[in-house]
């Protein structure tokens, strides 16, 4: 392809970038740029488009982390194969709003139903660094308003804040999370599909109760271990499934007859991997060939990416009622909160009122409507921004430190959520650097801790470092200890 016109609204509330890669998007989605064909360099590109070079390339990484385009050292950007698969996006892009509408109308009475780590506070008696994955910024947090909303909520509801609230958890906060999903992710949903509940490892096991454990589940190796430890103590048969570069393998998932998949597609931890488009589509359709198949989505980290705009969540293109999707307040709140949301089909929710209606919610009354002000009044976006600039200046200090050693082969995973995984150069096997580590009173993550059976086969080791609960003397004083191991 030599050039490529497309018509820019410089006045449009729309960024330039995202406009260029919604033109994109959609040529090679109805086959006017044809799988294979090479795209003008993001050079040419912006010469002709009279705009400038980091704009097209923000175009082209966010196509690229979408799997719509694939790169080629030396030889630049090239159209993916996902036309066989369009008929489904397209689908879609017709019955997203719609749905919404009709399932209010379709089960009107949902109301009516009667009534990461466990070892944290250890690390912190024996670290005084922890490159923990899961470690947030708690510094910055809005305490005076969430405080005075807890107060207010105290002192003018009395005993009423007191009660327990209806199995689904508290209405108004379902609604206010079903607007920001529908935002933020594209989540497609309405109030009465959210089930709320004090973290993830319990909504699981409302799961179980859901969708029963007859069914074997099939997991990403690596993995995010609490939800496979969860799983595997419900009953359930676990099927691993390695990952690609476009995601959990389709071939293995067929393989392994498993009913459900549990994955990660919008940040898979602790690769980092983003699911293609492609690979995507080929997960609805496995979902939808038999009865009875779910995918289990965990936004696993979602809120939180530095490079493009946010990856749209794979619920959101389910024409067929087969993706459960799973969010929590863990990090972008805070850990404590432990609110989790569970968004379920249509056709699972007369079978939760069957199974666990008469369960009351497990997150607090006060807690809940609290949260439910936080996010009315506009602080929990306020904050979600603020950190989101806390963590990318994080992510590039810690990023360029890691750049300055010798001893860094690789670092992936830097374009979304908490941590990197870093490959390094040491004759030292991955134990004898976390015991290294641990002398020093540092605290560091293998990747072989994440596999659930077939271990990595790999000459060097890989290191997962956190840096959400870092300050930036932590984080050189830490990269400085694994300096002096690898000597």
């Amino acid at each position: 392809m030599k050039e490529r016109t497309i018509t820019l609204q410089t006045d449009s509330k729309i960024p330039l970038y995202e406009q260029i890669y919604n033109a994109i998007r959609q040529d090679i989605l109805h086959g006017r740029i044809p799988k294979g064909e090479k795209l003008p360099s993001t050079r040419f590109q912006a010469q002709y488009l009279q705009v400038s070079r980091s704009t097209v390339e923000l175009a082209y990484e966010q196509l690229l982390s979408e799997g719509y385009i694939y790169s080629e050292p030396y030889r630049g950007y090239f159209a993916c194969d996902v036309q066989d698969l369009y008929q489904l996006t397209d689908l879609h892009k017709n019955q997203t709003i719609h749905s919404r509408a009709d399932a209010g109308r379709n089960i009107s009475n949902a109301e009516g139903i009667p009534g990461e780590n466990t070892d944290a506070s250890n690390a912190k008696s024996q670290y005084h660094i922890d490159f923990s994955p899961n470690g947030i910024e708690l510094g910055c947090f809005p305490y005076n308003a969430l405080s005075k909303i807890m107060k207010n909520l105290i002192l003018d509801q009395g005993e009423r804040i007191l009660l327990s609230s209806e199995s689904f958890g508290d209405k108004n906060l379902r609604q206010v999370i079903c607007d920001y999903l529908y935002r933020s992710r594209q989540v497609s949903c309405i109030p009465e599909q959210i089930v709320l509940g004090a973290g993830n490892e319990y909504l699981q096991i409302l799961l179980s109760q859901i969708l029963g454990t007859e069914s074997a589940i099939a997991i990403e190796s690596p993995t995010y271990m609490q939800a496979y430890r969860t799983f595997s103590n419900l009953g359930y048969e676990i099927k691993e499934v390695q990952v690609d570069k476009e995601g959990m393998d389709i071939y293995q998932l067929e393989a392994s007859h498993a009913k459900i998949a549990y994955v990660m597609p919008s940040h898979q931890f602790p690769l980092g991997t983003v699911m293609t488009m492609k690979r995507r589509l080929e997960m609805l359709n496995w979902a939808s060939k038999e009865p009875e198949r779910y995918i289990i989505e965990d936004d696993y980290d979602s809120e939180f990416r530095y490079k493009g705009k946010p990856i749209p969540a794979l619920q959101g293109m389910d024409t067929a009622g087969r993706v459960i999707y799973l969010g929590t307040f863990s990090k972008s709140i805070a850990p404590s909160v432990r609110i989790s949301y569970m968004v379920l089909p249509l056709e699972l929710i007369e079978r939760y009122k069957t199974c666990c209606g008469f369960y009351s919610c497990t997150v607090p009354t006060l807690m809940q409507q609290s949260i439910y002000q936080f996010m009315k009044d506009g602080h929990f976006e306020k904050n979600l921004n603020r950190m989101r600039g806390i963590y990318k200046t994080k992510h590039d200090f810690m990023q360029n430190e890691l750049r300055k050693c010798p001893w860094v082969i690789s670092v992936k995973g830097g374009n979304a959520g908490l941590h990197f995984l870093v490959k390094i150069n040491s004759a030292k096997s991955e134990k004898e650097l976390i015991e290294g580590c641990k002398k020093q009173g540092i605290r560091v993550y293998g990747i072989s801790e994440y596999y659930i059976d077939q271990k990595p086969i790999s000459s060097k080791p890989v290191l997962i470092l956190g840096y959400g609960g870092l300050t930036e003397e932590q984080m050189r004083e830490g990269i400085r200890e694994l300096s002096k191991l690898m000597k």
